[in-house]
């Protein structure tokens, strides 16, 4: 048997010798010889449309494709950042009212655009930042200037800038003094020179915050009267999460409404936790508040004060305010409380006092029990009594010294010490000793003893043991002119 017929045979032997679809001759294929049949077979020829791979460019030139591709793409990247922050730029800003904002000198600008963005001036800070590297430090357009500034309602980021690189400082100031109501707060704008427009109306008692507000010569009296209902929003908002956890008003309106009434009793800023205590705990017993000045408003609405003292009939006259007569709190506040008023409230003194009285220095002096609080009131009215003494011999004096000078009148008696009291005036009350005379027609007349009963079919002056239970008697005081 030859060893050549053994062997595979391959198409690929024909050598280009044949046509290739012509048939192949006797023993084509085979190995001529056996050194050949151990020879490996040649690797088929590349089909003819198939390229050879291109030689690798040199280094240069792939690293300033991937250069030009990466500019390319950083150039898209800021045309988009530039259009965002110049719709930023121009569009209206979150200040939901006018505001005035202060620049200290030396203030850094990253420090002044972080302070915008916190009070609600600005969105975002960012912004505010890449503006200021445009505007300042590429185009050289001025620098940030220390003053205190108005930003209007809305104002975008080129207001804030604009104002902030041109110096526009406020010039003007309105001050609305703490225990205003919303009436007189309206009329005092009204009648400010340098403000202008009209008010659209008088806002809800006690939704005003007092203060020294600055304007520039673009602001309304609206624009006042909203800023003023912002800022007590905010204020009563910040200070009610951060209140005692045992008061006795429940909501943030009740807590206006009793801070209204501290803020009529006192102008004293240390007696204003005593007095808030001093109601909360007569609430707590269902006492009757007997403030004063909430008969004063019942009578006036809010807008004045009365031209004479309070009559026994204004006492006993039903009003939603009068708390001589109802239960609890007033349904509104009775002024525009400040501040520290409301912060007294919400986080009174910590005493057992129920009544209060003038002491004579302008404060008060209190008392945990109805004993104590007469024997206060005692020595009060004996020092009233000096007083009205003293300005009678002072009223006598200055009419004694006009009439030496030729010009003397029928003299004043402001005091009402050398005038018998007309009928209607308060009735003497409690112990029997009379009301003094009010030498201030906003001032109204203590009741020395006005043991009001839990009830309400005793009578209002009756005797503690008359009205079938503990006596209440008001809470005696000057109340604040």
């Amino acid at each position: 048997m030859s060893f050549t017929r053994d062997l595979p045979s391959t198409a690929n032997d024909n050598d280009g010798r044949f046509p290739p679809d012509a048939p192949s001759p006797p023993g084509a294929g085979l190995p001529r010889s056996p050194a050949e049949a151990l020879e490996p077979m040649r690797p088929p020829e590349p089909p003819p449309d198939w390229d050879e791979p291109e030689p690798n460019p040199h280094p240069f030139l792939g690293m300033l494709d991937g250069l030009v591709t990466f500019v390319f793409v950083l150039a898209c990247l800021g045309v988009a950042v530039f259009y965002w922050v110049k719709v930023q730029f121009d569009q209206p800003g979150p200040l939901p009212t006018s505001t005035v904002f202060a620049v200290p000198k030396g203030e850094g600008v990253s420090a002044i655009a972080e302070r915008l963005e916190h009070d609600g001036i600005i969105d975002d800070r960012r912004v505010f930042m890449t503006s200021i590297l445009y505007f300042m430090y590429i185009k050289g357009q001025g620098s940030l200037k220390a003053g205190e500034y108005e930003f209007r309602k809305h104002a975008t980021i080129r207001d804030v800038l604009d104002t902030l690189v041109e110096g526009k400082s406020i010039e003007h100031k309105v001050t609305l003094a703490e225990g205003l109501t919303s009436y007189q707060i309206v009329q005092k704008l009204l009648a400010h020179p340098q403000l202008k427009g009209k008010i659209t109306e008088v806002p809800p008692e006690g939704t005003l915050l007092p203060d020294t507000y600055k304007f520039g010569s673009n602001d309304t009296r609206q624009d006042i009267i909203e800023r003023m209902r912002a800022a007590q929003a905010k204020f009563l908002a910040k200070v009610w999460a951060k209140r005692d956890a045992d008061i006795f008003v429940t909501t943030p309106e009740e807590a206006l409404i009793l801070a209204s009434i501290v803020e009529k009793e006192t102008g004293r800023a240390d007696e204003r936790p005593l007095i808030a205590s001093v109601f909360q705990n007569r609430l707590r017993k269902k006492m009757r508040l007997q403030s004063d000045p909430t008969i004063i408003y019942g009578l006036v609405g809010g807008k004045g004060a009365l031209d004479h003292p309070i009559q026994q009939e204004e006492v006993d006259r039903e009003t939603p305010y009068n708390t001589y007569k109802i239960n609890g709190l007033p349904p509104t506040p009775i002024a525009n409380p400040g501040r520290a008023a409301i912060e007294a409230v919400l986080r009174p003194a910590k005493t057992r006092d129920h009544y209060f009285v003038a002491d004579g220095t302008g404060g008060h002096v209190f008392a945990p029990t109805l004993d104590e609080h007469n024997r206060n009131v005692v020595k009060w009215r004996k020092i009233e009594r000096e007083i009205r003494a003293r300005e009678a011999e002072e009223a006598a004096a200055k009419a004694a010294q006009e009439a030496a000078a030729g010009t003397a009148a029928v003299p004043a008696d402001p005091t009402g010490a050398l005038t018998t009291a007309p009928q209607d005036q308060a009735a003497p009350v409690g112990n029997g000793t009379p009301n003094a005379p009010a030498t201030d027609p906003t001032v109204t007349t203590d009741v020395l003893i006005d043991p009001m009963a839990l009830g309400d079919t005793a009578h209002p002056f009756a005797a503690p043991e008359e009205a079938g239970g503990e006596g209440i008697p008001a809470p005696l005081r000057n109340p604040k002119r």
